[in-house]
């Protein structure tokens, strides 16, 4: 039924994978200020026309995507909030099974249409977005994050 928790893999590659992803990843994401209003700000240059379209792409995938692993991935981020501290960061195993979860629904829909989401975003934000977000973190930090989710 619609209140029974959703089944969740496990031992699988995308899970293995994640474990290696967020040891990575985690200092880094301790280290974004997720309190900053940087995140409810414009994207610079982007019109709400072409947001919206990179938004439809995204919602588009969203529907394409395995319903019980879409649930999964909806309860995983639900606990990982309640473990959130007081600088907005969720504790390292809800972090990495946010990452599995992801990395199970991403799966589930074929590589065209993550491709029309990765294409429809890189189309409009300028490079200055990335910059400007590495430059509030510890770069190497970033680029150990960055490496480990090219090869998640």
């Amino acid at each position: 039924g619609a209140s029974s928790a959703a089944i969740v893999p496990s031992g699988d590659k995308i899970g293995e994978a994640a474990k290696k992803l967020s040891a990575a990843s985690y200092p880094f994401l301790k280290e974004v200020d997720w309190l900053s209003d940087i995140y409810i700000k414009p994207l610079p240059g982007v019109t709400a026309q072409q947001a919206l379209k990179a938004i439809d792409k995204t919602i588009a995938m969203g529907s394409a995507m395995d319903g019980n692993l879409l649930k999964a991935a909806a309860e995983a981020h639900h606990k990982a909030i309640g473990s959130i501290d007081s600088k907005g960061v969720t504790s390292a195993a809800d972090y990495e099974a946010v990452n599995a979860a992801i990395g199970r629904i991403v799966a589930s829909v074929p590589t065209s249409k993550t491709m029309d989401v990765f294409n429809s975003w890189a189309s409009i934000l300028a490079g200055e977005v990335p910059n400007k977000m590495i430059s509030m973190v510890n770069p190497l930090d970033a680029n150990a994050a960055a490496k480990a989710f090219y090869e998640f």
